[in-house]
């Protein structure tokens, strides 16, 4: 179904004890047109494919509702002494919607429990990196000696749209206020 140009859509949310209904509609003239009517999560529910590589980690799981979030953990026993860098295998490959990518971070507790950091700090993963062989790692860099065992959760990832096209501008002036720079905005 194609939407005339210029037409108002109307997107009703319906709020009923558990239930969250959504009804987007349009209407030309005297007729009115249901687009979509059905629970609001389910509009923007994307497909992952999953390779599983290793058989010792947990299945990947959303928990809707509590965080966007979704837990990765080693697919690997890691020893590692501080200083030294290691690409820790996550135990999957994913095949990504098309448009999207996957951002990577660690989870608020990986540096506590394990003593490591990521050393790009945020893993990015397009939807073109989607092959088989194509496995997603952790690149830990141990700030001291540490011991990760195979099904520790140790980062995180979510999906995001992919950035829309940009065209830059070039200006010998911007219309913006100066607010003094980097680092001006002080400490208190």
């Amino acid at each position: 179904m194609t939407i005339p140009d210029r037409t108002r859509l109307t997107v009703l949310l319906i709020l009923s004890g558990n239930q969250q209904t959504v009804l987007v509609s349009y209407k030309i003239h005297s007729l009115l047109f249901i687009i979509y009517t059905g629970d609001y999560r389910g509009m923007d529910k994307k497909t992952l494919r999953i390779r599983y590589v290793s058989k010792e980690i947990d299945k990947l799981t959303y928990i809707d509702g509590k965080s966007d979030w979704i837990d990765l953990r080693a697919a690997e026993d890691v020893v590692m002494k501080k200083g030294e860098f290691r690409l820790i295998s996550l135990g999957i490959a994913v095949q990504l919607p098309e448009g999207y990518e996957a951002h990577i971070v660690p989870r608020s507790s990986t540096y506590k429990n394990f003593g490591v950091i990521q050393a790009n700090h945020m893993g990015v993963v397009d939807c073109s990196y989607c092959g088989d062989n194509d496995l997603w790692r952790f690149p830990a860099l141990a700030m001291r000696d540490t011991h990760i065992h195979v099904n520790d959760r140790i980062c995180q990832f979510r999906i995001m749209k992919n950035q829309p096209a940009i065209v830059f501008e070039e200006t010998d002036h911007l219309e913006g206020e100066d607010r003094g720079g980097f680092g001006s905005t002080g400490i208190s």
